[in-house]
């Protein structure tokens, strides 16, 4: 446990999906349109409903936010997404889980709550607000940028 102080409020953790996708020697990833990390280039993916699998949730959530049919695989990175205010209230609170995934069809095409989605290339990584986790996740485990 960290030493901050946890006070009391309303947030409930929420479970996030991701899935990391390569097709054509660049990764599938979206510009945020709303916080967190609103203008961040980021792994695509969103909620897990309840019944779902984290599977069918990165399939169902690739496909609302990019138009991309991918086969979602084993978790290959979990990370928590937590913020407070000023009076130190957790204000958002997420347990983010990103699936290795296979490319299987479809062009990208911004949806849901994306601004835009693509396929982005090693190269092109230096010169976009990439978000830092998902920055250190590709270069860390996939020597990616």
């Amino acid at each position: 446990m960290s030493g901050k102080t946890m006070k009391a409020d309303k947030v409930v953790p929420q479970v996030g999906v991701g899935a990391i996708v390569f097709h054509n020697n660049a990764v599938l990833l979206v510009k945020r349109a709303q916080p967190p990390n609103a203008n961040q280039w980021a792994i695509p993916g969103g909620r897990l409903k309840t019944g779902e699998s984290l599977q069918q949730a990165a399939e169902r959530e690739i496909l609302e936010e990019t138009g991309i049919h991918i086969k979602a695989g084993e978790p290959a990175f979990a990370f928590d997404l937590i913020q407070h205010n000023e009076h130190d209230v957790c204000t958002l609170h997420y347990v983010i889980i990103d699936l290795d995934a296979v490319y299987v069809s479809g062009e990208p095409i911004a949806g849901d709550d994306a601004a835009e989605a693509g396929w982005i290339k090693a190269d092109e990584m230096a010169t976009l607000p990439i978000n830092p986790t998902t920055l250190h996740l590709l270069k860390t485990k996939y020597r990616f940028g």
